[in-house]
């Protein structure tokens, strides 16, 4: 069997997909990705059982048809370190040789019938996002997910799916993110339906995500889901156990409500966490009139005072957040967008929001009195 490829198509596949390929594993086989040419196209795939990928390279010049298991870090590394700008596969039995100009490669290689399978997206009906929606979306609240907990529901991303659009959000319950994106529906879908997926697919579904202009179907099941993202197709089992319902925590009322822009508020956010520490992270927000002030003192760290005006007309009040929650945030907007800041009292949640579709509700810390 002999290819020959475009590099920069055959690395960034390799990069698409080799996101899904494990570091380490006890099964040496899932270290490699799985090529397939048929009619002369190219499938490259990869799994680590929990979760599959396939992505369709769009170039491939062959008169060959078969498979080979291509080893996944070593490839990428003679990718990186070539100079040419097209690359040679010839694949002779349990050999793979690698020809980039000058450059020639010998590698041994596995049987590709022992790789698992990663079926292609089959389904009819399904919902469908757009992509920079979507993208936009992930972006927006993957950072809120719990990623140490083994309160298993909480490490996922929630996706409520209707015929009007899809609902994310995540939680690590010190704090939720949520954001909703208008969607529509192919075929027969019902009129709701509710996954948690893993935070690593979520990952690799925004990344896959190349041309945001492009629409992004999602077929769910009982126990897994399929996302077709132009080139790409990703499949994961879903996450076990329950969501907690978030709508109960997103407060209804709130009296106070301070507009903001997010890169000046970004800023002092970031000074006030220079003079924190592990076992002091909390900052003191205070809004007087027509200004709000974040005061941190650490033990052998010091202690900082950042101010900016605000519009705020009231009484003084004071909350106390971990600054990096609120900074999380505050990154994934644009320094140009309007922020508000929704809050009851000094005790109670505060609901930041941009725009009606993106909510984010963070629990203040406790002082010590």
């Amino acid at each position: 069997m002999e290819l020959k490829f475009k590099k920069e198509l055959l690395a960034n596949a390799l990069q698409v997909v080799g996101g899904v390929v494990p570091a380490r594993t006890p099964k040496d086989i899932l270290k490699n990705c799985k090529l397939v040419i048929e009619n002369g196209t190219a499938t490259l795939m990869g799994t680590d059982t929990e979760i599959g990928m396939r992505h369709m390279i769009a170039e491939v010049e062959t008169g060959s048809s078969g498979e080979v298991l291509l080893p996944t870090q070593r490839l990428v590394s003679i990718l990186r370190e070539v100079g040419s700008s097209e690359i040679m596969l010839n694949v002779k039995d349990d050999l793979l040789e690698v020809v980039a100009g000058q450059s020639e490669f010998r590698l041994p290689v596995e049987d590709p019938r022992e790789f698992p399978d990663v079926a292609p997206f089959s389904a009819e009906n399904c919902y469908a996002v757009s992509g920079h929606a979507l993208k936009t979306a992930i972006k927006r609240v993957i950072f809120a997910a719990d990623d140490e907990s083994t309160r298993y529901a909480l490490g996922g991303i929630y996706l409520e799916l209707s015929s009007n659009g899809v609902v994310l959000a995540a939680t690590d319950s010190r704090r939720l993110a949520v954001m909703e994106i208008p969607g529509s529906v192919r075929g027969v879908m019902p009129e709701k339906q509710s996954v948690v997926i893993p935070r690593k697919a979520m990952s690799l579904l925004e990344r896959s995500i190349d041309n945001e202009e492009s629409e992004i179907l999602i077929a769910p099941g009982d126990h897994d889901a399929v996302f077709m993202s132009g080139p790409s197709m990703i499949y994961t089992r879903l996450v076990e156990g329950r969501f907690p319902n978030f709508r109960d925590v997103l407060p209804s009322n709130l009296p106070i409500r301070i507009d903001l822009l997010a890169g000046p508020f970004h800023n002092v956010v970031r000074q006030s966490q220079i003079v924190t520490s592990d076992e002091s992270r909390g900052v003191d927000f205070v809004f007087s009139e027509g200004a709000v002030t974040l005061k941190s003192r650490a033990a052998d760290v010091g202690e900082s005072k950042v101010e900016m005006p605000v519009d705020y007309h009231g009484e003084r009040l004071a909350i106390m957040f971990d600054p990096r929650f609120v900074s999380e945030f505050l990154r994934v907007l644009d320094a140009e967008s309007s922020v508000q800041l929704g809050l009851i009292g000094g005790e109670e949640p505060a609901v930041f929001s941009s725009g009606e579709d993106y909510k984010y509700v963070i629990m203040p810390l406790a002082r010590d009195h």
